[in-house]
């Protein structure tokens, strides 16, 4: 049986305006250009101010040079036939400066993948060509990190099974050799011990490398868990010798597809940032890095179209009420995404003002010890936004500062307690913590409840489970991995 009814709700809903600011909000600068841009091509009735001006100037040039000039479109130009030759050292002095002058574009050039490397160094190599097509299979199975994390069974299953290759272990063993003797050394391997082997099998021979060798392929274990007396043992060598050998191992590089692969993403990699901050005497400017960021305004063009349209309302037709219409929303469309940025840069000013004021001292001396602590919230009442908003703006957004570039998030970090009573910055206590690690004797390395005793001797009081994860955070491994001779 059906039943009609009535429910009295309230619902909230963002109005097409709110949702606009909230995707500006998000937006980081070089973003924000694309966006710009595209509202440009799109909207007829939005204009770059600049542009424009610079398309009057043009277009004045232009009937100026047709109402003086005697010649037609067809006749040649004395300036087309000089030589270089014939040109004023002046000239070509001021087309050299003209030249200086401009902004550097910054392109990136093509680099190819470590697949594509290796598979180039490959066919350089003179080999049979189906000891070749293993190689190459093997290539493509490499992870990231240049390793080879499939069994060669399963790789010769997938031969058989895919390409109709029937390849027996000898030719995928004699392919993977030739794998691992391509460039970076230890690529290919199937685990780290066989890395840092390939790799010590490249240098030159002497007696600490020979060790080296020997230590990483008797005793791997016993040097990956640092049982360093029981190798010395062993190998009756002295304490010296032994530092050697490990110094050797450790500038052995366990990953070497992802130093390729850092290689690209650093070249890659560009950040430009949303906001400046400057220390002038003690006193900090906030600024918005809004250089490329064009200047907009509604066409006075369409403007004035519409006005004409509006008031001459009675020789109006099906076609004219549509491009009013059509021109009416263009210009309201301008109207609002003119607005949104406005309160764009308004928000993500005032919020970075706020930000700036609270870490002050560390704008101005760049120590980490200094960064007080700092949530969303704090941000929040301050500025009287929503806590949301401060998300939104701090969100894939970099500050420019005298010390480099700092991600927003950098500065948002939770409190903790000293024993006066005090609120220290998570931040802070990490910077303790690094320092205290980086000054023990690595003969004997604290344990994380000797580091958390002496953060407390310090005034710190942070829990031994607190500690071994700020530990692993700053990248430190356990105390019996960090003994050294």
């Amino acid at each position: 049986m059906i039943k009609q009814s009535q429910i009295l709700q309230q619902t909230q809903k963002l109005t097409p305006q709110q949702v606009q600011l909230i995707r500006m909000l998000e937006l980081p600068v070089i973003e924000l250009e694309e966006r710009i841009k595209k509202e440009l091509e799109e909207n007829p009735t939005l204009e770059d101010c600049g542009r424009q001006e610079e398309s009057d100037n043009d277009k004045d040039s232009l009937n100026e040079k047709d109402d003086n000039s005697s010649f037609s479109d067809n006749e040649f130009d004395l300036g087309d036939y000089r030589s270089e030759d014939d040109i004023p050292d002046y000239r070509l002095q001021q087309s050299a400066k003209m030249q200086e002058s401009k902004q550097p574009e910054f392109t990136y050039s093509g680099t190819s993948s470590f697949t594509e490397y290796l598979t180039e160094q490959l066919s350089l190599k003179e080999i049979n060509k189906d000891i070749a097509k293993c190689a190459e299979y093997i290539i493509g199975n490499l992870d990231g990190n240049g390793y080879l994390s499939r069994d060669l069974y399963a790789i010769s299953d997938d031969l058989a099974f895919s390409e109709g290759l029937d390849f027996d272990m000898e030719k995928l063993e004699e392919a993977l050799f030739i794998v691992q003797d391509l460039d970076p050394a230890g690529v290919g391997a199937r685990s780290l011990q066989e890395c840092l082997i390939l790799q010590l099998e490249r240098k030159r021979a002497t007696q600490i490398t020979q060790l080296a060798y020997d230590i990483l392929n008797e005793d791997f274990e016993s040097f990956a868990k640092r049982h360093f007396d029981k190798i010395q043992r062993k190998y009756n060598v002295s304490e010296d010798d032994l530092k050697e050998v490990i110094n050797e191992i450790l500038s052995l590089n366990p990953k070497p597809g992802a130093s390729w692969t850092d290689l690209i993403e650093d070249k890659m990699e560009q950040i430009v940032p949303d906001f400046i901050v400057e220390n002038f005497d003690g006193k900090l400017f906030v600024s918005l890095n809004n250089n490329n960021i064009p200047e907009l305004r509604v066409s006075e063009y369409y403007t004035n179209q519409l006005e004409d349209w509006n008031s001459n309302k009675e020789n109006r037709n099906l076609q004219t009420k549509n491009a009013i219409m059509f021109v009416k929303q263009k210009i309201d469309s301008a109207k609002w995404f003119i607005d949104s940025i406005k309160q764009r840069n308004h928000t993500l000013l005032s919020t970075m003002q706020v930000i700036a004021d609270i870490q002050k001292t560390f704008f101005i001396n760049g120590d980490d010890v200094n960064l007080k602590p700092m949530i969303l919230k704090d941000v929040a009442e301050r500025t009287g936004f929503d806590i949301s908003t401060i998300s939104r703006v701090s969100n894939s957004k970099y500050v420019m500062t005298d010390f480099g570039v700092f991600s927003l998030k950098y500065f948002f970090s939770e409190s903790s307690v000293t024993e006066e009573g005090e609120e220290v910055s998570k931040k802070e206590i990490k910077k303790i913590l690094s320092d205290i690690i980086n000054s023990e004797n690595k003969k004997s390395p604290y344990a994380d409840d000797k580091l958390s005793e002496l953060l407390k001797e310090k005034g710190y009081i942070v829990a031994r489970r607190t500690v071994a994860k700020y530990r692993e955070q700053l990248g430190f491994a356990v105390a019996r991995l960090r003994k050294e001779l």
